[in-house]
């Protein structure tokens, strides 16, 4: 609601106050011995619940000002979002280790969104920010693709 108000640093804070939360809310639960494998699941479809909204609210800012490419490059970003996040996840489940490689992993990824919000206001800095978003988390994606088919021997299996 803040980004759609176009109240970006305090859309910003809140971010990153929810980000701060969300890493500490592991670390307390390993701290109590209290790691379930449901609450594992939560969080991270919980992650990708949020990613999503921002990225969603940001892209309809573009939309409002008219800036397509902009609005495509959060659909990008989204998308390959949640393919960097899929591909860790399902060659985990498949036992092929070392598949969280690729520049954009969520902290990063968190830290762009972050800084397209608080430069919310300042030119064309945040769709710029999400171009470049949306690119390197393709490249994530693809370099993911390309451990897992390594790690197979590229056999399909």
């Amino acid at each position: 609601m803040l980004v759609l108000e176009r109240l970006w640093v305090i859309a910003a804070f809140v971010f990153i106050a929810s980000g701060l939360v969300d890493s500490l809310d592991g670390l307390l639960a390993r701290h109590q011995g209290r790691v379930t494998t449901f609450g594992a699941f939560l969080d991270s479809t919980l992650d990708r619940l949020a990613e999503g909204v921002i990225l969603g609210a940001i892209g309809i800012t573009f939309a409002q000002d008219g800036i397509d490419w902009a609005v495509g490059a959060c659909f990008v970003a989204l998308t390959a979002s949640f393919l960097v996040s899929y591909a860790r996840a399902r060659a985990e489940g498949l036992g092929i280790p070392g598949s969280s490689g690729g520049l954009m992993g969520r902290p990063e990824r968190l830290v762009i969104v972050g800084a397209c919000m608080f430069m919310g206001s300042v030119g064309d800095v945040t769709p710029v920010l999400m171009g470049v978003l949306a690119g390197l988390s393709l490249i994530t994606a693809g370099h993911r693709v390309a451990l897992v088919w390594s790690a197979s021997d590229g056999r399909g299996e």
